[in-house]
């Protein structure tokens, strides 16, 4: 039903500087995987493989990551390495993958209107590239699936301490079941008195293509950007619009505390050195 997908990649990662003067703040490594590995492969594993990453000035890295290394491939070949191998060549085949970049910085609602032409008339999910979620079911796969029972657009969204909704988009609305919600308001980074929930949004979509009109009509607003959320308010106008509650946890690579602690809790995820290091953390810990 969703065939498309888009990345935004774009920002300029200031909040990770100097680590990301020379290197897309998207290529951090969560162990031994850059961040936007994981963005693609929650929008392969959700059964889509036509992807868009909307990328700017320094972003090479990105394109040369899912691309061939032959010379890297024949190295691993002489080592007999053929789990490295097999994994190096399924980076270039996992997915149909284009690039386009943006030609200036000028909000997320901007890069979203870049991939006018990819989508076409087809509703597509967006996948923030600096955002990991850690799910059962891949988030996008569950917007997907509120996208089949009600048609609208359909945001990720997440509870979030009330102290703190000044920090996010927070959507308003009511209740059509423990997950999912009909909204009647968004608002991009409100003060705490004028929050209409603590329900915060997570870093996926699943938009209709009504949403290009509505960028093309949306002043410019915080930071003097186009902001994705008022492009959306004014949709709201035009159609229904859901929020889906996700099932799973979002890790924020954009903030440097959420990247350490993203980087341990997968760690003790994986088997080949959960145990030492769990031990490491518990020593250390002690001290």
């Amino acid at each position: 039903m969703i065939k498309k997908a888009v990345i935004p990649a774009a920002g300029l990662g200031t909040r990770f500087l100097p680590a990301t003067k020379a290197q897309p703040k998207e290529m951090l490594p969560i162990i031994d995987r850059p961040t936007i590995q994981y963005v693609v492969q929650e929008a392969v594993d959700s059964g889509i493989e036509d992807i868009l990453i909307i990328t700017g000035k320094g972003k090479r890295a990105i394109e040369d990551h899912f691309d061939r290394n032959y010379e890297l491939e024949t190295r691993l070949e002489e080592k007999e390495d053929q789990l490295l191998l097999d994994e190096m060549r399924r980076l270039s085949d996992m997915a149909n993958l284009h690039y386009v970049r943006q030609r200036e910085l000028n909000g997320l609602g901007d890069a979203i209107r870049y991939a006018r032409h990819h989508v076409g008339n087809e509703p597509f999910a967006v996948l923030l590239g600096d955002t990991i979620m850690d799910s059962v079911i891949p988030v996008t796969q569950q917007l997907i699936d509120t996208y089949a029972q009600f048609g609208g657009s359909v945001i990720a969204v997440e509870e979030v301490p009330h102290d703190k909704v000044n920090r996010y988009g927070i959507v308003g609305g009511k209740s059509l079941s423990d997950r999912i919600f009909e909204l009647d308001t968004l608002v991009e980074k409100p003060s705490i008195s004028e929050a209409p929930s603590n329900l915060a949004i997570a870093g996926r979509y699943i938009l209709t293509p009504e949403i290009f009109a509505m960028l093309e009509q949306t002043p410019v607003g915080k930071n003097n950007e186009i902001q994705l959320t008022d492009a959306m308010l004014l949709l709201l106008k035009r159609e229904n619009l859901y929020a889906h509650r996700i099932e799973g946890k979002r890790h924020d690579i954009g903030n440097k505390l959420d990247f350490l602690k993203t980087t341990v809790e997968f760690a003790l995820k994986r088997p080949e050195f959960a145990g030492p290091f769990r031990a490491f953390l518990e020593e250390i810990i002690k001290k």
